[in-house]
């Protein structure tokens, strides 16, 4: 099968000029595309020297929309997305590609415990593992990762559920677990980024990153956020309906209004599991 490499950039001028050569070398026949995110460096020009095919924003959209726009202008059969901050080694591209052969349709390179940025964005990704393997029933192993090979024609399927923002990952993953895609882990080491810092900002980034949580539920299965929300609500009514009927020997508006929150909030996981369930709705079929 035919391979595209696509790499996000943005202002990774001095990691790419390492990581090009060799990226070449280990996979020559590959088409290599890089997307430059509105990079202020020299980016674009060290991508033309090294003879890669090279797209430019006027601006930064955000790592999705460079993830969505390399997978429009990618011809292979399959994708191999990796991030151009030298983090990822492209020797382990075959690696991928060998798992991605026995019949997997997406394969991801899972970063051990040393391969997260520091304690913090740790401990974030592992409550976001287990709760996504809670939710689908399958070991996650890593649902950040930007190291991933996937087949084309599955992963385009989903271009227009991704995020411009920096949880394409997470959407991606959880849109092939729930369109039945086989999806597995394969450990890589990962390196210290090269150049610039992350362009994460862990102020204002935190609250998209808690927005994942509930990406994590309604992308996969909505009911099994709404149905223990709403039982939540409803035993609290009902544990205050049994307090003020002892103590008072009547039914108060809050616990009307705790029964009322679980009816409500049990409605919206059934509106929201359609609505998924639309959204995955394959054109044609």
């Amino acid at each position: 099968m035919s391979l595209s490499i696509v790499l996000p950039a943005k202002n990774e001028a001095a990691a790419l000029a390492d990581l090009l050569p060799r990226l070449k070398a280990a996979e020559p026949a590959a088409q290599i595309i890089v997307i430059d995110d509105g990079s202020t460096d020299d980016t674009a020009a060290l991508c033309s020297a090294h003879g890669v095919t090279v797209l430019r924003s006027p601006y930064s959209m955000g790592n999705g929309a460079a993830i969505k726009r390399g997978a429009r202008a990618a011809t292979g059969d399959v994708i191999v997305f990796m991030d151009a901050d030298g983090q990822h080694d492209p020797a382990l591209i075959e690696r991928l590609l060998r798992r991605l052969d026995e019949g997997y349709d997406m394969v991801v390179g899972a970063r051990g415990a040393d391969g997260q940025a520091n304690f913090h964005r740790g401990m974030a990704n592992t409550f976001y593992n287990w709760l996504a393997s809670r939710m689908t029933g399958f070991d996650v192993k890593d649902l950040t990762s930007g190291f991933r090979a996937v087949r084309a024609d599955k992963f385009r399927e989903f271009l227009h559920l991704l995020p411009n923002g920096f949880s394409y990952p997470t959407t991606c993953t959880m849109a092939f677990f729930r369109s039945a895609y086989a999806v597995a882990y394969e450990p890589i080491p990962v390196h210290k980024r090269v150049g610039t810092n992350s362009h994460i900002r862990p102020l204002k980034d935190g609250i998209r990153f808690l927005l994942i949580i509930f990406k994590i539920a309604t992308l996969y299965s909505p009911l099994k956020l709404f149905v223990p929300t709403g039982a939540v609500f409803f035993l609290l009514g009902l544990g205050h309906y049994l307090y003020t009927f002892v103590t008072e020997h009547r039914f108060t508006n809050m616990s009307a209004l705790l029964f009322s929150a679980a009816v409500v909030v049990f409605l919206i996981g059934l509106i929201s599991e359609q609505i998924t369930s639309l959204m995955y709705q394959r054109t044609g079929e």
